[in-house]
């Protein structure tokens, strides 16, 4: 079993009986990283205490070969996008995707993701439906969009 599922099937109950779920988890060039979540967000407390419960754990279990860096942390603001369930959450937010070298023309795109399903997805670019196969993307992401700032009260020096 590989390294990375291993991992999962020791951290799931355990994040799980914490409120949190494992929202991505990937092991190569000796990183471990695990992005946790839950509904509303996670704080830096939580991520901390998982951090802690975690590495002991695996220190216990011995899953992960050699020397490896754990990298613990929430998904941010701009969620990675790599499975069926991070698209369906995704479902009516701007997400911004990058083809694969083998796609000619524009290899980027970026817009409101309208559905996906098992083949690919429909992101709406320009008031436009594109359809995109999960083959033809190496990287999606949501986009954060930050909102107008809000205008400043100039308060006038009141004259006594």
């Amino acid at each position: 079993m590989p390294v990375a599922d291993s991992v999962r099937d020791l951290l799931a109950p355990l994040f799980h009986g914490r409120g949190l779920e494992i929202y991505d988890l990937t092991y190569g060039g000796g990183v471990l990283r695990i992005i946790v979540d839950k509904p509303g967000g996670v704080s830096l407390d939580e991520v901390a205490d998982a951090s802690k419960v975690a590495s002991r754990l695996l220190d216990d279990n011995d899953l992960v070969p050699g020397r490896y860096t754990l990298e613990l942390t929430s998904p941010g603001l701009e969620r990675p996008l790599r499975c069926p369930e991070h698209y369906a959450r995704a479902v009516g937010e701007t997400i911004s995707v990058k083809l694969g070298p083998h796609v000619e023309g524009n290899r980027r795109i970026q817009g409101s993701l309208m559905e996906y399903d098992d083949d690919g997805i429909t992101i709406e670019k320009d008031g436009v439906p594109q359809r995109v196969s999960f083959n033809d993307i190496a990287k999606a992401r949501t986009v954060f969009e930050w909102g107008p700032m809000p205008k400043k009260q100039i308060k006038e020096k009141s004259s006594r």
